[in-house]
């Protein structure tokens, strides 16, 4: 696959993905200015807030949950499950339910428990049963339109769960934030998309790295949660098996497994995601060294620095790179990005088993 041969792009990417990685800087921008215009409640005495979800709507909630955790007032936990943990109980609770199609099992169970336990609920959502769930119990419901699968639509996602969390009073000044991001991502724009050629595009010099290897994405604090992203986007877009990391917790053992199987070189390329800016400077040392130590074994590490003033701009920033590397992985496999066949089967497994 020849990853300037534009043309190629539309046979493959029957779903339109690109179309849709294209527009994160738009997404976000419209998912602040909706944001301005939705009812919300002015909860009292919130003593913690609980981010629901699964797959691509849970990484909201995890990419504020790092990104605020030595600011927020509020301890941020994300439930990607059916249940609530025990300490959910009574109104100095918010459980904040994001699902973008309303229909996604795990977190309607959640938000039901929510409303049994009279805790507030937040239903972020474009409709469907979550809608309607919220809507019954009295709950405020944010709806949105975008039509995507819930991967395709980040910049919705994590921008509304942004902009509630600033409208509840738990962080100031992302307006300012906001405008930065959506500025550097459609700069960004211009040197990831499709018509800018391999030699002079990131996105794609990574994903010809990539090919044919399993990808480790590591990241610390604040871009832990984009490291997720880049692997779950290479599995479901690529249709490649990739993990992720978290330093420095990977110093303690994944450091010391790479002797066996044999040659784990020859399979596994790891992707360091840094901040200059904002990694802890301990972390910044240990990046370097636990690079050399992987590279005295032979495995291929590339370290990639976030760009952006902000560390919203930087995550937001990191999140566009993998994406399009996910997208450009797709095209070299020969696959459409959008299709998820093994999840949807297991869904309607699970729907004939009742």
């Amino acid at each position: 696959m020849d990853l300037d041969n534009v043309e190629t792009f539309g046979q493959l990417d029957a779903g339109s993905m690109l179309a849709h990685i294209n527009a994160l800087p738009e997404q976000v921008n419209s998912a602040w200015m909706h944001s301005q215009k939705l009812d919300l409640p002015a909860y009292e005495n919130i003593r913690q807030i609980v981010v629901c979800g699964m797959g691509g709507s849970a990484v909201g909630g995890e990419l504020l949950s790092a990104l605020v955790e030595d600011s927020s007032p509020v301890p941020i936990a994300v439930n990607r499950g059916y249940d609530l943990p025990a300490c959910v109980d009574g109104p100095e609770t918010l459980v904040i339910a994001l699902s973008h199609s309303g229909n996604t099992e795990e977190t309607l169970s959640a938000a039901g428990q929510a409303i049994g336990r009279k805790a507030h609920l937040l239903a972020i959502t474009t409709g469907g049963k979550l809608a309607e769930l919220a809507g019954k119990s009295n709950s405020a419901v944010w709806l949105f339109d975008y039509k995507s699968p819930p991967r395709a639509a980040i910049g919705w996602l994590y921008g509304l769960v942004l902009a509630a969390f600033s409208r509840l009073g738990f962080v100031d000044h992302l307006d300012k934030d906001i405008e930065q991001s959506v500025e550097l991502l459609r700069h960004s724009r211009t040197l990831l998309g499709a018509d800018q050629p391999s030699g002079k595009n990131t996105a794609k010099e990574i994903a010809l790295a990539l090919a044919d290897r399993v990808p480790v994405i590591w990241g610390s604090g604040f871009l832990a949660p984009v490291a997720y992203r880049w692997k779950t986007q290479i599995n479901e877009n690529a249709k490649t098996a990739a993990y992720h990391e978290v330093l420095p917790e990977l110093d303690h053992n994944s450091v010391v497994g790479i002797t066996y199987p044999d040659e784990p070189a020859d399979h596994i390329t790891i992707v360091q995601l840094i901040s200059k800016r904002y990694d802890h400077p301990r972390v910044a040392i240990r990046q370097q060294v636990t690079a050399e130590i992987f590279e005295q074994y032979g495995l291929d590490v590339r370290g990639i620095e976030a760009q952006g003033e902000s560390r919203l701009a930087q995550q937001f920033e990191l999140i566009q790179l993998g994406d399009y590397v996910s997208f450009y992985l797709a095209m070299l496999n020969g696959v459409d990005p959008t299709p998820i066949p093994s999840i949807n089967e297991l869904k309607e497994r699970l729907a004939q088993a009742g």
